[in-house]
C-alpha cells in the first residue's frame, strides 16, 4: 500500500483488486536510483560506471543509471535503435554534437545514431538514467564497427560483478522482466 493519503480527493478510492494478470511479474521499484550502496554500480572503466534498474532480454533493452566520477569516455559507438537519456547531475556529452548536457537535461538518440560519449570535470558526478534498446556496436576511429554490448553481455557484466563484490549473481533475477 502506498503512503496514506488524507487530505487528498481521492483518499476513500478502492484500489483495483486484481492488480496483476495471471502470469504477469511486479513492477520493478527502486528507491532513489542514482543513491545508495556504491557496490551495485558495476564498473565499465576506472571512472565510469552503470548501475542496472531494469533489464529485459525478450526486448534486448535496459534502462541504468550511467555514473562517471570524473573526466570518462565511453567509446566510440553505433546504435541501431533508439535510446532515451535524462541527466540527473554532472556533465556530459557526444564528441560529434554541439550540445552539452547538465541536470535536467533530455537526450533521444535517434537509431542509426554513431557517437562519443564523454564525461566533464565537474562537481557533481555525471549521473544519467538510460533505455537502451537494442546492441552498441563498438567503433574504431574510422566508425568501422570492432564489437558489440548487448543485453547479455550487460546481464553477465553485473552478474560477475555482484557476485565478487558479495551481493550475488542472482539478484541480477531481480531486475529482469
Amino acid at each position: 500500500m502506498p503512503e496514506t493519503a488524507h487530505s487528498e480527493f481521492w483518499k476513500d478510492i478502492k484500489p483495483v483488486e486484481k492488480v496483476f494478470r495471471e502470469g504477469a511479474l511486479p513492477e520493478v521499484y527502486h528507491h532513489k536510483i542514482a543513491e545508495g550502496d556504491p557496490r551495485y554500480w558495476v564498473p565499465i572503466s576506472e571512472t565510469v560506471s552503470s548501475k542496472p534498474v531494469w533489464i529485459s532480454p525478450a526486448k534486448n533493452m535496459w534502462a541504468d543509471v550511467l555514473m562517471c566520477t570524473g573526466p570518462g569516455i565511453v567509446n566510440r559507438h553505433y546504435h541501431p535503435h533508439p535510446i532515451w537519456a535524462y541527466t540527473i547531475s554532472g556533465k556530459w556529452a557526444y564528441l560529434e554534437h554541439d550540445w552539452t548536457a547538465t541536470a535536467g537535461d533530455f537526450i533521444y538518440e535517434t537509431p542509426g545514431e554513431s557517437h562519443t560519449l564523454v564525461c566533464y570535470d565537474h562537481p557533481d558526478p555525471m549521473k544519467v538514467f538510460f533505455v537502451v534498446s537494442g546492441p552498441l556496436m563498438w567503433l574504431d576511429e574510422d566508425g568501422n564497427t570492432t564489437g558489440h554490448y548487448d543485453v547479455f553481455d550487460y546481464i553477465a557484466a553485473a552478474r560477475a560483478h555482484y557476485d565478487a563484490v558479495g551481493i550475488g549473481a542472482d539478484y541480477v533475477d531481480t531486475l529482469i522482466r
